[in-house]
């Protein structure tokens, strides 16, 4: 368990870049930044969202903070240990504290294993579950997402997509986990379907005294149960700060379009892929990527990245804006 005050999370310039190659006998084209300098802290008992259109980097930076993928630059530090030094078996101990709840549950879950195999497999292989005790154990863990001991024998296609996510949830706690990944943990899930997992997480939070990081573009939901709000542009942060103040007053011009985009689609994002066809492509400049779409820009913000302002309300990439 984690201790109060205890650093989860701590990155620190991360940058990810991916090849440019189109196919196994193509040219390599220059690399695709998803990733270019994000700073982001997540403290022992706290929720913090990243927010962004899609493609702007979230799912990228939750693979990078467990260790899926590395980072082509800067230092991530998880638990106090910097995950870019870390041995395999070093990692498989720290994964144990760590865990991701997906997007899309039923493509996370193996069709031919039963619910109750899919949540002991991890757990039994750590040593952390006997396995003379893991039908009980799963039976237990089954009730607190919800869900009934006899699904335990049920294979993923027998249950519905918000029981899906109940389960996954269940084999994420498994591990008895002290910071989980939640990436866009409910935006499949009917609207009354995604409001019970929501409450079922934050309820498991208060359980277990879990960290999240919140991978999200619905906004309502976002100020429902985050501490604080990270938001992401083209793989970079340009506002963050407390939840109520970076919704109610934001200061970055991206942030403005998000509050505005939200309050006419009913508080969820839709991805502009236009926006970020350029980086995609890895043609960056080293001017201000948002400037294109940016109300405020001039001349100068072609020539060089934004000024940073960080005060008591948090972070802003654009002095101008503030």
């Amino acid at each position: 368990m984690s201790r109060s005050g205890e650093r989860i999370l701590e990155a620190r310039g991360v940058a990810k870049h991916f090849t440019g190659r189109r196919g196994l006998l193509a040219a390599a084209g220059p690399p695709a930044r998803a990733l270019d300098g994000v700073d982001l802290d997540i403290d022992a008992g706290e929720v913090v969202a990243l927010v962004g259109e899609s493609g702007s980097g979230k799912s990228t930076f939750g693979r990078l903070a467990l260790g899926v993928i590395p980072p082509t630059h800067g230092t991530l530090h998880l638990f106090g240990r910097d995950v870019t030094t870390l041995s395999a078996a070093d990692w498989r101990k720290l994964r144990q504290r760590a865990q991701m709840i997906f997007q899309d549950p039923f493509s996370s879950l193996n069709p031919h294993l039963s619910i109750g195999s899919a949540i002991s497999e991890a757990p039994v292989v750590h040593g952390i579950w006997a396995r003379r005790d893991a039908p009980e154990r799963v039976a237990s863990l089954l009730g607190r997402v919800g869900l009934n001991a006899d699904d335990a024998a049920k294979r993923p296609h027998q249950f519905s997509g918000g029981q899906r996510q109940r389960i996954v949830i269940a084999r994420a706690l498994a591990l008895e986990p002290d910071f989980v990944v939640a990436d866009e943990p409910v935006s499949a899930l009917d609207p009354s379907v995604a409001a019970q997992v929501l409450n079922l997480l934050m309820d498991l939070r208060a359980q277990y005294a879990l960290s999240y990081l919140l991978i999200s573009h619905d906004l309502a939901m976002v100020r429902s149960v985050a501490e604080r709000v990270v938001i992401l542009f083209a793989g970079r942060v340009v506002e963050s700060g407390p939840t109520a103040q970076v919704l109610d007053e934001p200061r970055h011009p991206y942030s403005r379009e998000l509050m505005e985009a939200a309050l006419d689609r009913g508080l969820a994002l839709e991805t502009r892929p236009e926006a970020l066809r350029s980086i995609a492509e890895g043609t960056w400049d080293e001017g201000c990527l948002y400037r294109e779409r940016c109300p405020l820009a001039s001349a100068a913000c072609a020539g060089a990245s934004p000024p940073e302002l960080r005060d008591a309300r948090g972070f802003v990439r654009c002095v101008e804006a503030s």
